[in-house]
């Protein structure tokens, strides 16, 4: 019995330890959450204002860019994944690879062949473990996102646009990523970034009784366009990326939080197990006491009587 009730005490050291550290990580979660919540906060006007410019000026001129013009048949096309760095977020990166194969597989119907790019080590590491094609990876920076790393990212991604498809360039780009809802809530979504749907913003714009400005173009509209493009792909992305840490690490409170409680829980549980293992000990104890005294009571009895 006192081996079992040693056993009970080292699990609720052990469970105690770990509760600390989920503890500190929910702590350290919940902290980082608010920051990325402001840089979110921050950076969404300005790609919402670079989207109406982009949508005012393809709108507004006839000229054909890669960054508002369909392809007639559009045989290729990039996905861009984000996911996270680190695990201990519950289904965060799974929700976010799940959509983008169900992205993949849209695509593939649709008779496109898919480039994947990968931002997280979660993510790359779901890929190669099943062997999958991946076209480039970023690594290293998922927790704090920096407009650098979002022009790192953005790179291959407008140079494979600008490419003809002939020699492996794309016709449209795809990103999937989880957008921060609220502390409770973050949704997996994926949106087509390239080329810019004109008539879906537009029609956002006038919902909302925006009304897009007018530009004169200097030089020329194309000139503007293709100054508009790397800013535009790169806010777009910086955005998500923001959207994305901010998902993780809210999704790292909540799966902290309730690893936390229900480490608790066990504390409570082995507890009242080596409580009982403990009483079940001295009752042997008196048990075997008693039974002892009895024993040395008859056999006094006996000798008296003898």
């Amino acid at each position: 019995m006192g081996a079992q009730l040693r056993v009970y005490k080292r699990r609720i050291r052990s469970v105690t330890a770990t509760k600390k550290i989920t503890k500190a990580m929910e702590m350290i979660a919940a902290s980082r959450v608010v920051k990325a919540q402001r840089k979110v906060a921050a950076s969404t006007p300005y790609a919402r204002e670079l989207t109406r410019a982009v949508t005012a000026v393809g709108t507004g001129s006839n000229t054909k860019h890669p960054l508002t013009t369909e392809a007639e048949n559009p045989t290729r096309a990039a996905v861009l994944l984000l996911t996270s760095d680190r695990g201990l977020a519950g289904a965060f990166n799974s929700n976010a690879i799940k959509a983008a194969e169900q992205l993949t597989a849209r695509l593939e119907r649709e008779g496109k062949q898919v480039d994947t790019y990968i931002v997280g080590r979660r993510g790359v590491a779901h890929y190669n473990f099943r062997e999958r094609t991946i076209a480039e990876t970023f690594t290293g920076f998922t927790d704090e996102p920096s407009y650098a790393d979002a022009k790192k990212v953005a790179a291959p991604l407008i140079e494979a646009l600008q490419t003809e498809t002939a020699d492996g360039g794309v016709d449209e780009i795809h990103i999937v990523y989880t957008e921060f809802v609220s502390m409770m809530t973050q949704t997996a979504v994926d949106s087509r970034m390239l080329p810019l749907r004109l008539e879906e913003v537009a029609e956002e714009t006038s919902t909302k009784g925006e009304i897009l400005p007018l530009y004169d173009f200097e030089p020329s509209a194309e000139d503007v366009l293709d100054a508009l493009l790397p800013r535009y792909v790169e806010s777009r992305i910086y955005n998500a990326l923001l959207q994305s840490a901010a998902s993780k690490h809210a999704a790292t409170r909540r799966a902290m939080k309730s690893a936390t409680d229900n480490a608790g829980e066990l504390i409570n549980t082995l507890s009242r197990l080596a409580n009982a293992a403990r009483q079940a000990e001295i009752t042997q104890e008196i048990s075997e006491i008693v039974g002892g005294a009895s024993a040395l009571a008859d056999a006094n009895a006996g000798s008296d009587n003898s």
